[in-house]
């Protein structure tokens, strides 16, 4: 397939512009509608290679479309990233600098929990210890339902964590913010918040949730990939 940018590369830029990330699916999908539209060659096969070409005219403009798993259910997605700025100021454009203050340290208590979390009342909490002008209670759960909203963090039953776009537009930040904090997926290198660890003391190796499923499905004993201890942990659906 060409590497020359033409307009079916230019629609398909256009709606990753419009929406910030779309799953592997969505991105097959409108990878086939832009070939179409635009009287293309579509294969199937060749998503990657049709982005490595967007991506080579936006290296220019230190941008690029990235490609990362969502901790929930492993599937893969595709983000828009801006790669001049890595951390948190690339959101100054749409929150105050008191939001992005409470962003900061919602990420502080998400990176540093046990199991990648923060709960509402964590959030709350720390909203009282803002150096910035402070946020009344009403003006936090409004923020957070924006963070939410705008895809930087994913809610469950009160429970806050990172969300898939926040990690892929955002790892170099929390690789180096977070350098003694931050776990490693053993499978897959990525980040891992949401993971489970190897018990032996001398290895203690972290594995995503849904990387976890699909190593040891159809083994009769689950064994540490690095240590060969047990591994004692549920083993999640694939």
């Amino acid at each position: 397939m060409s590497r020359q940018m033409g307009d079916s590369h230019r629609r398909f830029l256009q709606t990753m512009m419009a929406n910030g990330i779309v799953d592997e699916q969505g991105a097959t999908t409108l990878y086939q509608y832009c070939c179409e539209t635009h009287n293309t060659q579509h294969a199937p096969d060749k998503l990657d290679d049709f982005i490595d070409a967007i991506n080579l005219k936006l290296q220019p403009l230190f941008m690029q479309i990235r490609k990362g798993m969502s901790e929930d259910n492993g599937h893969q997605f595709y983000a828009l990233v801006n790669m001049a700025e890595t951390d948190v100021t690339r959101m100054s454009s749409d929150y105050a600098d008191n939001e992005l203050e409470l962003f900061r340290k919602t990420m502080d208590l998400i990176v540093g929990s046990e199991n990648g979390k923060a709960s509402s009342t964590e959030i709350l909490n720390s909203a009282d210890t803002l150096t910035t002008k402070k946020l009344k209670k009403s003006e936090t759960e409004h923020l957070l339902n924006r963070l939410v909203h705008d895809k930087w963090l994913s809610e469950k039953r009160g429970e806050y964590t990172l969300s898939t776009r926040c990690i892929i537009e955002m790892e170099p930040y929390i690789r180096t913010m977070y350098q003694e904090q931050v776990k490693v997926c053993h499978i897959c290198h990525s980040i891992a918040f949401q993971c489970q660890m190897c018990e032996n003391p001398t290895c203690g190796i972290k594995i995503h949730n849904p990387c976890v499923a699909r190593y040891f499905k159809g083994r009769a004993e689950p064994r540490c990939p690095a240590c060969d201890d047990f591994w004692p942990h549920e083993i999640p659906e694939v």
